[in-house]
């Protein structure tokens, strides 16, 4: 999204309340109108399809701002897939997480197949800018087909009880497919996990920051990131 494409003209509402709205939203397990109801204990009036609007023009401009950890060759992705209903059909969540539970990217796809699991490794190398040290998955057998097609040279451990950090993973989503009474279409999936990962990347402390101290220090930071890329989208 090119930041100039977004700006707050013809908004009554000041930029700090937007991205308040934004983040309560995508941040937490919270349902459109429990988020109108926190607003409202503030003193701020605004109905749940406002917040609607406001998550689908500004969050992903808000997410794009936000800094991406710099990918290293030292990395492991852990790959895992999910099935998602939507509309009485099956689909599939397919994602990567690196060693630290780091998002790299998730992809809504139709298929559970080599197919599928290609298109995941190619735009994870699109993205990342290089191959991992190693990867990671369950014993579907798509992965190791779709890694020697296209990263034929790296390490693959393929063994479910080493990919709990990719299962674990989808907990996040999960939580928020009950609260949202489930996804509507698999466009709107897309587009929801892909500000709502960036988000909860931006949010999480690394695994290294052991201290309450440190975990503090680090939300403070995160959170006037965040309030400088809601200055930034003018």
């Amino acid at each position: 999204m090119n930041r100039s494409a977004v700006s707050y003209k013809n908004h009554r509402f000041p930029p700090q309340i937007i991205a308040q709205a934004v983040w309560l939203y995508f941040r937490f397990p919270l349902s459109l109108r429990l988020v109108e109801e926190m607003l409202l204990e503030r003193g701020i009036v605004v109905s749940y399809e406002t917040i609607r609007r406001w998550g689908r023009k500004f969050g992903a401009a808000y997410a794009k701002q936000q800094r991406r950890k710099r990918p290293s060759r030292k990395d492991i992705w852990h790959l895992d897939e999910v099935v998602i209903t939507i509309g009485g059909r099956k689909h599939w969540l397919w994602r990567a997480v690196d060693q630290d539970g780091y998002v790299l990217d998730e992809i809504v796809q139709a298929r559970r197949n080599t197919k599928a699991a290609k298109r995941l490794l190619v735009r994870l190398l699109k993205k990342q800018g290089l191959a991992p040290k190693r990867i990671i998955t369950d014993k579907l057998r798509s992965y190791g087909a779709a890694r020697r097609d296209v990263m034929p040279t790296v390490e693959h451990r393929s063994h479910k009880g080493l990919n709990n950090r990719a299962e674990n993973s989808h907990l996040p989503v999960r939580k928020r497919e009950r609260v949202m009474q489930g996804f509507r279409s698999a466009g709107g999936l897309q587009r929801f996990i892909s500000i709502f990962s960036a988000i909860k990347n931006h949010f999480v402390p690394p695994h290294q920051k052991h201290s309450a101290l440190a975990i503090q220090l680090y939300r403070i930071r995160a959170m006037a990131q965040w309030k400088a890329a809601a200055r930034a989208v003018s």
